[in-house]
């Protein structure tokens, strides 16, 4: 039943985030074009399946995909096998990239540029192997603890460096592979795994240490494919082939038959079953360990696939096709604003409905405790990419070169990421690599070849390739803006905003007798709360000890006193003193707050089997003058809305109680 309701609360955020994207094209469909589209039922079924996908997708990923990179990485931090741990990660980087669908066309379009000095195949091992090398190198400076801005900073001189020496044919596309390698499934398990890291081992922070892997698999593309291309343009001829010419094109919704279905999934699956084998292998055959939960992981994995290609499904039913007919027809338009307007709203409203960029802003929020709101991450990522887009047309209405805006763009990075907090900036470093996957690239491609194909003057094998690469630049300058804002505007953790309001209602005094004296989240300040507990003790027999304390923290206890016991029936025995005492029993001691009391002994009298077969004995005990107990935030206030309820029924119950009162004193009258 819980799983069932969180996913209907993913369905519900689904649906309210692909409503910008709806208002976009009525606008600009009604509005701007002022056509109805043929095919708009196909399109409406089509966002009602990308819903439901999206939720189904994120489902998957929470119960499947997270806890098992996590878990990988936790096993190998504490195995120590560095070694191993770096193979792991550079064969994630470059299993699941050299199967990226978006590479294999790109691929094969850089081959018809190089007039085929460039082979499609080198250059996806090449691509690949250097999200390999990426993920590889991130997960040496995690380990080793190094401040992630000197590796990139490092990268962007290297890459800006290189764009001088590249050919002209190559650098549009070296920025735009930056921004499509990490792919929708890559990046949470690639997050996974550096937040597992960066959990695991002492003195990193999951913040801070942890994210940054999808800035080094966005980067080190661009610096290899540039090399690539300086090779095969110095020392290899071109080939008599027959010319490719990449034109704007608009493709008509798919149809959808059995075959197509089998086929689609089967290409998704295609997709997921290298990260699963690579995971299943190092699980297994490595670390030597089984999965636990091994079942809801492996439909977590189920999920994954049926909710990513039902995501496909969606977009393909009619939405890509009237995105980029809508891109084609306001290409071959007079006004150069509409066609900005349109930059800009498609950036906005396709970011936020972005799967990747979702799983990446929860899990931001969870592990800097709130600090991080994801929706409002999510607002300042999609508002980069639509500023980075509209520049990026901007660029090729007015042709200018893109190394110069990557220049200045890359600097301005640069200068924030001494200026922004140290906890947003492998954050904003990762979100250029997260917004650029599989709703965005269709249809920011779609425009980019429709500008440079319809201006004078321009060339779409060279100016039509490049607005990915704005769109994976600029989401990094907001998102350190937002962290910056938040620091000014004196945002709060849940934890600090919590201990306010504790620190505001309540009395700080240890000295208090009438009140209990407890540390919240273990911190060493003290708070004086009026809040009741009780002693619970628990009488079971050792083997059973591990058992019963399962239960009681399956319920919520966080901690436990151990005492040896030995117990016994006093009514037949002879002679006391020659007794002996073997200490065959385990006393549990629990101090809970009131509110815990109840489930804790229903959990472990159910788990034991105490009332009906088992051996053991549960009893509870009120207590006064609590002092130095350390509870967690949810202790306290799932206590005091307790509390609060037990109020509410005594003044309902106070209320019935008058009324009946007042009736008897009527009647007696």
């Amino acid at each position: 039943m819980m799983q069932f309701n969180f996913f209907l609360k993913l369905l519900k955020e689904s649906f309210r985030d692909l409503i910008p994207i709806i208002l976009v094209i009525l606008f600009f469909q009604l509005v701007i074009i002022q056509s109805v589209p043929d095919d708009w039922i196909s399109t409406a079924i089509g966002l009602v399946i990308v819903g439901v996908g999206l939720a189904i997708f994120l489902q998957g990923l929470e119960i499947g995909i997270f806890p098992v990179g996590e878990g990988l990485a936790r096993d190998f931090a504490k195995s120590g096998w560095t070694t191993w741990i770096l193979i792991f990660g550079f064969l994630i980087g470059f299993g699941t990239t050299i199967a990226e669908p978006a590479l294999s066309v790109i691929a094969d379009k850089a081959a018809a540029i190089s007039s085929g000095r460039i082979d499609a195949t080198v250059l996806r091992l090449v691509v690949a192997f250097s999200v390999g090398f990426a993920i590889l190198l991130g997960v040496f400076r995690i380990i080793k603890g190094h401040p992630i801005h000197y590796y990139i900073i490092a990268g962007y001189v290297i890459v800006v460096t290189i764009t001088f020496f590249a050919p002209q044919e190559i650098i549009g596309l070296a920025y735009d592979l930056g921004g499509v390698t990490t792919s929708t499934v890559t990046v949470p398990l690639v997050a996974a795994l550096g937040i597992g890291l960066a959990s695991a081992i002492k003195g990193r922070n999951p913040v801070i240490d942890g994210f940054g892997l999808i800035a080094f698999a966005s980067l080190t593309p661009m610096i290899f494919v540039q090399i690539y291309g300086i090779i095969v343009y110095s020392f290899v001829d071109a080939k008599d082939v027959a010319q490719v010419l990449v034109q704007a094109s608009v493709s008509s919704p798919i149809d959808i038959t059995i075959t197509s279905l089998i086929s689609g999934l089967i290409t998704v699956i295609g997709d997921v079953l290298p990260i699963l084998a690579i995971i299943m292998f190092f699980q297994y055959a490595v670390l030597k360990k089984h999965i636990q939960n091994i079942k809801t992981v492996l439909l977590g994995f189920v999920l994954v696939i049926f909710g990513l290609y039902a995501f496909i499904l969606g977009l393909e039913l009619g939405l890509f096709s009237l995105g980029e007919t809508m891109a084609y027809e306001l290409t071959k338009g007079n006004s150069v604003l509409i066609i900005y307007a349109f930059a800009f709203a498609i950036g906005f409203s396709t970011t936020m409905a972005e799967p990747a960029l979702m799983a990446i802003a929860k899990k931001a929020k969870d592990i800097s405790d709130g600090k991080i709101n994801d929706f409002a991450l999510r607002l300042f990522v999609a508002l980069g990419v639509a500023i980075g887009i509209a520049l990026g047309a901007f660029r090729i209405v007015d042709g200018g070169q893109i190394h110069y805006y990557i220049i200045v763009g890359y600097s301005l990075v640069i200068i924030l990421t001494f200026v922004a907090p140290k906890y947003i900036i492998p954050i904003a470093y990762d979100s250029g690599g997260v917004t650029t996957s599989t709703i965005t690239v269709p249809l920011v491609a779609a425009l980019g070849i429709g500008l440079a194909s319809n201006i004078e003057g321009r060339n779409p094998l060279i100016d039509g390739f490049g607005l990915i690469a704005f769109a994976s630049l600029f989401p990094m300058l907001t998102v350190m803006l937002y962290g910056i804002l938040t620091e000014k505007l004196g945002v709060k953790s849940d934890t600090e905003i919590e201990a306010a309001h504790i620190l505001r209602d309540n009395l700080i005094d240890a000295e208090n007798m009438d009140l209990a004296t407890v540390n919240i989240d273990g911190s060493n300040r003290r708070h004086s709360l009026p809040m009741d507990f009780s002693a619970v003790v628990i009488i079971v027999p050792k083997d059973k000890k591990v058992d019963a304390i399962g239960a009681a923290h399956k319920a919520g206890a966080s901690g436990v006193t151990i005492l040896n016991a030995d117990g016994m029936g006093l009514g037949k025995m002879d002679n006391f003193y020659r007794t002996s005492f073997d200490a065959n029993d385990s006393l549990l001691l629990f101090l809970l707050p009131q509110a815990m009391v109840n489930p804790v002994i229903k959990s472990i009298i159910h788990s034991l089997h105490i009332t009906t077969i088992g051996k053991g004995i549960a009893f509870a005990f009120p207590l006064s003058h609590m002092k130095g107990i350390s509870l967690s935030r949810h202790d306290i206030f799932t206590n005091r809305k307790d509390h609060k309820h037990h109020e509410e029924n005594d003044i309902e119950l106070s209320s019935t109680l008058e009324e009946v009162n007042k009736n008897e004193t009527v009647n007696t009258v």
